[in-house]
C-alpha cells in the first residue's frame, strides 16, 4: 500500500521530538562529567572557556578588543516554525548579551527531517534571520543536515572591549540581583503540548521568548559596576544562580515573593506540569539550596525550571542596581531585583520568602 505523505497542517514541530529546547539539553551535572579532563591547547588570550561554565568563550585580540563565541542549537517548543525560528535566534544571541558584548556574525545549524515542507524550512529560517536582523547580526551561512528530529540554532561571534566583558562569576556580598525576565517557559511549553495554556498566556510566553536580552545587557553596561552577569536558561535559576554563587565563593539569597512569573505557570506547577529538565535541574543542585519552609514548593519548582531564551541575572551594587531599573522602565518583560548576594554560608543558594 502507498505510505501517505502528512499534509502541512499535520505537522506539529513540538510533537515530533522527545524534549523540547534548552530542556532538551544535557543537565548541568551530565555535561560536567563529560567535560572532565579532556585535553586541550592553552592559549594565553583566552580569557574565558569552560571552565566557570560561563555563556560564552572570549578570545582576547588587542588591548582594545576580544571576540565572544557562542554556539546554541535545540528542539522545538512550539509548532509555527517562523516563531521557532525567533526562539532559536534569540536564544543562541543572549550567550553574547550575557557577556556584555554586541553580536555581529552568525552561522545557522539546522537539521530537519526530509519529509518537513520546505516552505516550513523557509519559515523557520526567516525567524532566525528577523531576529539576527533586529540584533544587527549578520547570518553569513551555516550547515544543515537531514534527521529525525528538526533542530535549529546558530553559531554567534560577538565583539566586547576587554575590560567591559561580563562573567558569571564575581558576584560580591552586599550585591543585588536583578532578573530581567520571568520564569516559567519550560511549564508554560510542556503544558501547551497537552493545550493546557490559554491563548492570552501563550501570547505573553512567546513575547518574552522572542525578546532580545540587547536592552538589558545595554542597560546594565549603562548602569556600571557589574560584577557578575548570566543568562537563565537550560539549567534554570538555581543551575546558573549556583554557577555564580560557587564560582563567586558567595551565597545568593534568592526571594521567593519578588520572582517574576508568567502568568499560569505557578498555577500548572501546582498540578505537576514540570518538563524532564526540571527534575534533572532539582537533582543537580539540591543539595546545595536551602529552601526556607514558608516557601513554597512550587515556587521551588520554578527555580528548577529550564528557561529557553530566559532573562539575565545580574550582581551589582544596590545604588546601580535602581539605575538599572530605570533603564529597564521600557523593558516588554518583567523585571525585578529578586534577591542579594551574602557572604558564604552553609548553602550556594537559599530561597526565601
Amino acid at each position: 500500500m502507498e505510505k501517505k505523505m502528512p499534509k502541512k497542517t499535520d505537522f506539529r514541530l513540538s510533537h515530533m521530538t522527545v524534549a523540547s529546547g534548552c530542556a532538551a539539553k544535557l543537565g548541568p551535572g551530565t555535561l560536567s562529567t563529560v567535560l572532565k579532563d579532556l585535553p586541550n591547547v592553552p592559549n594565553p588570550d583566552l580569557m574565558v572557556g569552560y571552565d566557570t561554565s560561563d555563556d560564552a568563550c572570549v578570545l582576547r585580540i588587542s588591548d582594545d578588543l576580544a571576540i565572544i563565541q557562542t554556539c546554541d542549537f535545540f528542539t522545538p517548543m512550539v509548532d509555527d516554525p517562523y516563531t521557532f525560528g525567533q526562539i532559536a535566534a534569540t536564544n543562541a544571541l543572549s550567550d553574547v548579551y550575557a557577556m556584555g558584548g554586541e553580536p555581529k556574525l552568525a552561522l545557522s545549524l539546522l537539521c530537519v527531517p526530509n519529509c518537513l515542507p520546505l516552505s516550513m524550512v523557509h519559515e523557520l529560517l526567516r525567524g532566525g534571520h528577523d531576529k539576527a536582523v533586529e540584533a544587527g547580526c549578520t547570518i553569513a551561512g551555516g550547515h544543515s543536515i537531514s534527521d529525525e528530529e528538526p533542530k535549529y540554532g546558530l553559531s554567534v561571534t560577538g565583539f566586547v572591549h576587554p575590560d567591559k566583558m561580563l562573567r558569571n562569576v564575581g558576584a560580591r556580598p552586599g550585591d543585588v540581583l536583578v532578573l530581567t525576565k520571568a520564569l516559567g517557559v519550560g511549564i508554560l511549553t510542556t503544558s501547551m503540548k497537552v493545550d493546557l495554556v490559554s491563548e492570552e498566556d501563550r501570547d505573553n510566553l512567546l513575547k518574552s521568548m522572542t525578546t532580545l536580552n540587547a536592552l538589558a545587557a545595554r542597560a546594565a553596561q549603562k548602569a556600571g559596576n557589574v560584577h557578575a552577569c548570566t543568562d537563565v536558561t537550560g539549567f534554570g535559576l538555581f543551575g546558573h544562580g549556583y554557577e555564580m554563587a560557587s564560582g563567586s565563593d558567595v551565597t545568593i539569597r534568592l526571594h521567593a515573593d519578588r520572582l517574576p512569573i508568567l502568568n499560569g505557570a505557578e498555577e500548572l506547577a501546582k498540578l505537576g506540569m514540570l518538563p524532564a529538565g526540571a527534575y534533572r535541574n532539582r537533582d543537580h543542585v539540591e543539595s546545595h539550596v536551602y529552601r526556607d519552609p514558608a516557601v513554597a514548593l512550587s515556587r521551588y519548582d520554578l527555580c528548577c525550571d529550564p528557561q529557553t531564551s530566559g532573562g539575565l541575572l545580574i550582581a551589582l551594587p544596590p545604588e546601580n542596581a535602581e539605575t538599572l531599573l530605570r533603564l529597564l522602565e521600557d523593558s516588554p518583560t518583567p523585571h525585578a531585583i529578586v534577591g542579594e548576594v551574602v557572604e558564604k554560608g552553609a548553602y550556594d543558594i537559599e530561597l526565601v520568602p
